[in-house]
């Protein structure tokens, strides 16, 4: 097999015109030293930054296997993200990931409570008197349609209210020590009916039993207990399988 090596000028007028009465299409040619476009209108390209050799396009299809050495990062076009009333809390974390793999859509929401506010029973968590608390908002087009799913404690929470229920509701605006029950078409998502720990054994996780709707946003909300404090720990992971 022969290398061909070719230089911005080589791409002349003349040589785009074979190449699209050849193959039907606009030939790729050298944007810049680095660059080849396909297509007309820039539909496609190929690139290399000096580390890495990026392709983009609105899809990417490989026929055949596809191995992979080394890490592996995936990502969708359109994560969850939390609302202003999680997001702002001093310490807080948050980070959510969606892959599909097949059929089935796999949600990964994960949160560090610290910065956060609890209250009395169905009260909602978030920075303190704030609104926006929801922890995502749950669609079709992201999520898939969920069929299962559950929270797993990482870390005990930490000064706040330790019984810490799932909830979701109609809206994005719910604001922390504001009552979910305020909030419209609001259904418990999983009642923990305990304090969060971490058992000895392991990490203690619990089944989700109301099912997110599509296009619902989720919130975390006080549980049994009546705790008004800022939390100092208390980590989760909440994963979501949707079809």
């Amino acid at each position: 097999m022969v290398k061909h090596s070719f230089q911005m000028s080589d791409a002349t007028g003349d040589t785009r015109v074979l190449a699209r009465s050849a193959m039907g299409y606009d030939w790729n040619y050298y944007a810049d030293d680095e660059t080849a476009i396909f297509g007309s209108g820039s539909d496609a390209t190929i690139s290399w930054d000096g580390d890495s050799l990026n392709v983009t396009s609105a899809a990417s299809e490989i026929s055949g296997t596809l191995a992979v050495a080394g890490a592996t990062s995936l990502g969708t076009t359109a994560p969850m993200t939390a609302g202003t009333g999680i997001t702002t809390g001093t310490g807080t974390v948050y980070h959510s990931s969606v892959v599909k793999i097949g059929a089935i859509f796999e949600t990964t929401i994960y949160i560090d409570l610290t910065g956060l506010s609890s209250n009395v029973v169905t009260d909602i968590i978030g920075k303190e008197a704030t609104a926006n608390c929801h922890i995502g908002q749950v669609t079709a087009a992201v999520n898939g349609t969920i069929f299962a799913g559950y929270v797993q404690c990482l870390e005990a929470p930490g000064t706040g209210e330790p019984d810490i229920d799932i909830w979701y509701a109609d809206e994005a605006t719910g604001t922390e020590d504001t009552a979910i029950t305020a909030l419209t078409n609001q259904v418990v998502v999983l009642t923990a009916a305990a304090d969060w720990t971490i058992a000895r054994d392991g990490t203690p996780t619990r089944t989700i039993t109301g099912l997110p709707a599509a296009d619902k946003y989720l919130y975390l909300v006080g549980g049994g207990g009546t705790t008004d404090a800022v939390y100092d720990a208390g980590k989760f992971i909440i994963k979501l399988y949707g079809a």
